[in-house]
């Protein structure tokens, strides 16, 4: 069952710090999706950067993203132990 009481924050500083890595977060996971699909947007030159060490290298930042998030979480569940 999930237990939404850890979101709960006792103090601004905590909730900012929770707030900012939901961000940083998302803007990893956001590069990440970039980099796989949009290169065009992101004018990756293809000639430098061949397709599959650019597939691996979004795939990496989504895989940080998500380390990122449930880092984020244990601490928080730790926190209120």
């Amino acid at each position: 069952m999930l237990n939404f009481e850890f979101f709960k924050q006792k103090s601004p500083q905590q909730r900012f710090l929770f707030i900012l890595g939901l961000v940083m977060m998302f803007v990893y996971f956001g590069i990440g999706i970039m980099v796989i699909f949009f290169n065009n947007v992101l004018r990756i030159d293809t000639a430098k950067l061949k397709d599959n060490y650019r597939i691996a290298f979004g795939v990496l930042l989504i895989v940080y993203a998500i380390f990122r998030f449930s880092r984020l979480l244990i601490k928080k569940q730790d926190d209120e132990v």
